[in-house]
């Protein structure tokens, strides 16, 4: 049976660590997901102020970059991950 995460080298200085694709794709996510929760506040939000998510655009902001986070990164997982 297979553990459930398989180890990827991680860069060993800081040079490697920031024009490495093990930064960039979570950062690249988290900036994109913040403009896509910007664009929704903007375009879509709530202009009574009473929603909690899109009333707000610090929250939305905050809710799209989570989202945006949570689609970059992969937990562990056994069997179908690449």
């Amino acid at each position: 049976m297979k553990k459930g995460c398989e180890l990827r080298p991680r860069p060993k200085s800081v040079k490697e660590f920031f024009t490495s694709w093990y930064f960039w794709k979570p950062f690249l996510g988290v900036l994109l997901g913040g403009l896509a929760g910007f664009l929704y506040y903007y375009f879509i939000g709530c202009s009574s102020g009473s929603c909690p998510i899109t009333g707000n655009p610090y929250m939305s902001i905050l809710w799209g970059s989570l989202f945006g986070l949570f689609l970059t990164i992969k937990p562990c997982c056994s069997g179908g991950c690449n």
